[in-house]
């Protein structure tokens, strides 16, 4: 695998904290950089394909009506909770 470089900005303090951990870790600065941020794109990216899926799914107009949605939040806390609506082709206003 090729590898790049980058360059960023940070402050003082976190300089100072990667430079401690780099030398109580025995490892090199661009390592620790590295795997702190392979670690936050796989924590954050799947906001990223979430947020596709929908914008895909509104599209398509799958997704609950409004009414279908109010209707089911008004219901929560009774004896007689409503299960989730389900998503279907949006109903145009005429």
């Amino acid at each position: 695998m090729s590898q790049n470089v980058i360059s960023l900005r940070v402050s003082d303090e976190m300089k100072d904290r990667l430079d401690q951990l780099a030398a109580a870790t025995r490892r090199p600065r661009s390592f620790l950089a590295q795997e702190a941020l392979a670690e936050y794109l796989d924590r954050h990216g799947w906001q990223v394909a979430a947020i596709d899926e929908a914008v895909e799914a509104a599209g398509d107009g799958q997704f609950a009506s409004h009414e279908a949605v109010a209707d089911w939040l008004s219901s929560w806390g009774t004896e007689n909770e409503k299960q989730p609506p389900v998503a279907g082709p949006a109903k145009r206003a005429r």
